[in-house]
């Protein structure tokens, strides 16, 4: 490609590439799964960067949440990932709750499926609305608010120390 469309894109990754991984990391659970995941995202995107139009991240966020479902739905199990220090040490002894319930949760988001998780995901840490959500994902409005409520109700199932923090209340 030519060198300005280069300097585009690379200016885009310098610019957005911190928030891009970590959108891909709590959706791939792990760093090297959420590199992974932004690499191909990238790649994807370099490939169409002449004809993205406008704001290049909601295409890439696109890629990224549209190739991790697919990864779910390929995947037949959960992989491991071993760490160097155990997360029940990290951060001092006064932390241990705090590192317990983190742990829950993601366990738990682990858990739901996939359409699910990729919901959570976009309404909750990545703050978007109900219509952002559908129209990233493909789908209705109904269908993020629906399963955003069976997505928190299960959260609450699998992990009652959570229920205080849980709320459906995000427009």
């Amino acid at each position: 490609m030519s060198e300005r469309i280069d300097g585009e894109f690379t200016a885009f990754v310098n610019e957005r590439g911190g928030v891009l991984l970590r959108a891909a990391y709590a959706l791939a659970g792990s760093q090297h799964g959420a590199e992974d995941l932004l690499q191909t995202a990238l790649a994807k995107a370099y490939a169409r960067w002449p004809r993205i139009r406008g704001d290049a991240e909601p295409y890439v966020r696109q890629i990224l949440y549209r190739d991790q479902v697919s990864g779910w739905r390929r995947r037949v199990r959960r992989p491991e990932f071993p760490v160097a220090v155990p997360p029940d040490k990290v951060g001092g002894p006064d932390r241990g709750h705090e590192v317990d319930l983190r742990l829950l949760l993601r366990e738990a988001l682990l858990a739901l499926p996939p359409r699910q998780r990729a919901v959570l995901t976009l309404r909750y840490l990545e703050d978007l609305s109900v219509e952002q959500t559908a129209e990233l994902l493909g789908c209705r409005a109904g269908t993020v608010a629906s399963q955003a409520s069976r997505a928190l109700a299960r959260l609450r199932q699998l992990v009652p120390a959570l229920d205080g923090h849980l709320t459906e209340e995000r427009r």
